[in-house]
């Protein structure tokens, strides 16, 4: 077995002290309620439309559902989806959104 220098025995030690402090932190520390209780109206999304010269407001509410990565999704004011994720209505925005082609 090779001898260790007292330089690397001081850092070991130092770094084994340092290690059992942050265990000690992390088991005496306060721990928050986790989860914390979502809102019912997570994300909202007000779209206007200047494209035929009237100005059109879409309303997108997302509220909680049972999963914490969906939402139940109203458009404006009517039930769009049930337990939707965020890539899926951002997907259902750009097919509903498409561009506009000028002649």
């Amino acid at each position: 077995m090779y001898r260790r220098s007292r330089e690397y025995q001081e850092s070991v030690t130092k770094f084994a002290k340092a290690r059992v402090a942050r265990e000690e932190k992390r088991i005496n520390g306060v721990h928050p309620e986790y989860p914390p209780e979502l809102p019912a109206l997570r994300r909202l999304i007000e779209i206007t439309d200047y494209d035929t010269g009237i100005p059109v407001t879409h309303r997108l509410e997302l509220y909680r559902s049972n999963r914490i990565d969906c939402y139940n999704v109203w458009v404006n004011g009517k039930l769009w989806k049930k337990r939707m994720g965020w890539s899926k209505v951002l997907e259902g925005l750009r097919k509903a959104l498409p561009r506009r082609i000028n002649h």
